[in-house]
């Protein structure tokens, strides 16, 4: 298990409602087997597995052009493929394990890309997900006061397609060719509250990362101190019977 202080990490880099989520998920990672070579689907800009892992990722795929080329700037994919992850350009059974981290909730044709990342991963190998489940969107503070035209509003804005609960994850997965083995809950709904919130809280960072490519000007312990520890708690001890968020570990039958 490694030392890292991973609230600290990703507090640094990202808007701290997303800082505080990604922490909890990299500290699971920890304890999980990855063989080589490893399918990152949704690699993103590269941040999450930059401050996850200290070695190399085998093969990062996205299919947004954008975040995939900023992810060149962490040197922590061997290969970058900009490709959508249901036509994957890979042979069948080339990769040992796999892992998608808060990316298949956005995906509305989920069923086929989960049918593909079967395909190219070998008999046996894991795949390791985490999305947001059904009280990522009835938890929401704000909807008890503006309904469900806010809750709406906030499933687009954070452009989540499959806010859904393990029973119908544990389907796709079985029809696409994978067992679910195993499943927990996690990022209580006080916490999720906090994320809602840090939507708007978190506004003023979007001006120096559009100026500078930084979300956070100043990385530092002084200027991070009363943030960190505000959210050091739901870091800490993240699983809750009724979170927000579930995390899947499923292998390629």
């Amino acid at each position: 298990m490694t030392n890292k202080d991973f609230l600290f990490l990703n507090l640094q880099t990202l808007p701290y409602f997303r800082g505080f989520l990604r922490a909890i998920e990299s500290r699971y990672y920890q304890d999980f087997d990855l063989p080589g070579p490893i399918l990152d689907v949704g690699c993103g800009d590269g941040n999450f597995a930059a401050l996850t892992f200290d070695r190399k990722i085998d093969v990062g795929l996205d299919p947004w052009h954008g975040p995939i080329h900023e992810a060149k700037q962490y040197n922590q994919y061997h290969l970058l493929v900009e490709a959508d992850g249901g036509r994957a350009p890979f042979p069948d059974n080339y990769f040992s394990s796999g892992f998608s981290n808060s990316v298949l909730e956005h995906i509305p044709h989920i069923q086929q890309v989960l049918k593909d990342v079967a395909r190219v991963l070998k008999p046996g190998a894991p795949f390791y997900f985490c999305v947001p489940n059904s009280r990522y969107l009835s938890e929401l503070s704000l909807s008890r006061v503006f309904g469900k035209s806010y809750t709406n509003w906030f499933k687009k804005m954070s452009r989540v397609e499959n806010a859904v609960e393990a029973e119908t994850w544990q389907g796709w997965l079985e029809s696409a060719g994978f067992t679910l083995e195993r499943w927990w809950h996690y990022f209580s709904p006080s916490a999720m509250r906090v994320l809602e919130w840090g939507h708007y809280f978190g506004a003023p960072t979007l001006l120096p990362h559009k100026l500078f490519n930084r979300w956070i000007l100043s990385p530092t312990r002084w200027n991070l101190f009363f943030t960190e520890r505000f959210l050091r708690k739901y870091v800490e001890h993240p699983e809750h019977p009724q979170g927000t968020f579930t995390f899947y570990i499923a292998r390629k039958m």
